[in-house]
Order: C-alpha cells, then sequence, then structure tokens
C-alpha cells in the first residue's frame, strides 16, 4: 500500500494573499454599505460609495501585496547573491557550515560531512538555500501571484455585499448587508481553515468578530454624522 502525505504549507503563498484579499473585500465595503446607510444617504449614493470601494480597495491590496512580497524577494535575491558569492570564494568553509547543520540536527559527523559533500556536488546553492537561510521553492516570494489572488479575492468578496445592496430595499438594507456579510465571513474562514488544515469553527468565529466589530464601529459614525447634518 503506498502512503501518501499531503502537506499544505505549499499554499501558504496564495492562501494568505487570498484569505486576506477576501476578508478585507468583505469586512470593508460591507463596512463602508453600513457606514453611508446610517447616515441617512439614499440607495444610489451607497451604490457608488460600495463601488468607489471596491475599485479602490482591490487596486491598494494588489499594490500592497506586489510591493511588500517583492521587499522579500529582493530581501531572498541579496541573500543568494551573498550564498553564490561564498561558494564561489570559499567552497570548504561553506561545506563545513553546512555538516554542522547536519550534525546539530542528530548526525554524526562523519554522515553529515558526507551529506553535505554529497548535496553541494549536486546543487550547492539550493542545498545553503534551503538548511542555512530557509528558503524553499514552494516558500518563495511571488510578487505578481500575490497581487493577482489579493486583488481577485477582495473584489469577489466586495461584489457579495455590494450586491446585496443593490438588491435589498433602503428600508432593510443595513440588517441584511450586516448578517449575509457575518455569514460571508465565516464561510470564507471556513474554507481558509479547511484550506490549510486548521480548525474551522475557531477560523470563522475569529473572523466572524472582527467583521462584526468594524460594521458596528462605522454604523456608529454614519449615525453620528448623519444626526449632525
Amino acid at each position: 500500500m503506498t502512503h501518501q502525505e499531503i502537506h499544505r504549507s505549499h499554499r501558504i503563498g496564495w492562501l494568505r494573499a487570498s484569505v486576506l484579499g477576501a476578508n478585507d473585500g468583505i469586512v470593508s465595503t460591507s463596512s463602508l454599505i453600513i457606514g453611508v446607510a446610517a447616515a441617512n444617504t439614499g440607495q444610489s449614493s451607497i451604490i457608488l460609495a460600495g463601488s468607489a470601494g471596491l475599485v479602490a480597495g482591490a487596486m491598494s491590496m494588489a499594490a500592497g501585496e506586489y510591493v511588500s512580497v517583492s521587499s522579500q524577494a529582493d530581501t531572498e535575491n541579496a541573500d543568494l547573491e551573498l550564498e553564490k558569492k561564498s561558494l564561489a570564494e570559499n567552497a570548504d568553509f561553506e561545506k563545513d557550515e553546512l555538516a554542522k547543520i547536519y550534525e546539530a540536527r542528530g548526525l554524526t559527523s562523519e554522515l553529515a560531512c558526507e551529506v553535505a559533500e554529497q548535496l553541494m556536488s549536486h546543487d550547492a546553492l539550493g542545498a545553503h538555500a534551503r538548511d542555512e537561510i530557509g528558503i524553499t521553492e514552494d516558500g518563495k516570494a511571488r510578487p505578481i501571484q500575490a497581487a493577482l489572488a489579493s486583488a481577485t479575492t477582495f473584489t469577489i468578496g466586495a461584489l457579495l455585499p455590494l450586491l446585496v445592496a443593490w438588491l435589498t430595499p433602503l428600508s432593510h438594507l443595513i440588517t441584511l448587508v450586516a448578517s449575509l456579510s457575518l455569514v460571508f465571513l465565516a464561510l470564507l474562514g471556513g474554507i481558509a481553515a479547511r484550506a490549510g488544515g486548521a480548525s474551522v469553527l475557531r477560523a470563522s468565529v475569529r473572523v466572524t468578530f472582527w467583521g462584526a466589530l468594524a460594521m458596528a464601529l462605522t454604523a456608529g459614525v454614519g449615525r453620528v454624522f448623519g444626526v449632525a447634518a
């Protein structure tokens, strides 16, 4: 019988950006809609504000993810260049360094030296990137992937409360947008937890709590300015 383990750590790059984008899309757009609606604004103005928030938010998420992950990628590339130079100038020192890492993990001194020598003869930079620096192929920073995932899922997340606001009568708009957005957040938390192998209940409760808090605060702001107007 073949035993196969399914690891989820390779999903961390796009999963993090996707969950962040979708969560932010739902929370920020629903909060914006509720805040504007609480200020006794007309439905057309509410939809306009929500649509503007969707476009601005998607672009902000894409730009933020790209800049952030690009900085990470720059750091990784700088470390790799430094390691490449060190390997070219002092290969023996680098081999001893790699052997000490394996020895610290439990190998005997002789076996650690043999493993280091064989791995360096196969792919010296790859071995040092993985075992000395901690850079793996699955975990490498991918700015474009993160930006696209975040912007796309933000747009999808933002469309959900926006469609509810568009289809709902003004008298029930706040109640339905808030309640359905919390349902969307709970589902998102569950799906993300399932994909990442975490607790579904804990993740759902966590994102729902913070979403409810954000909506309550913006509703309060809308009420204050609506009354003041």
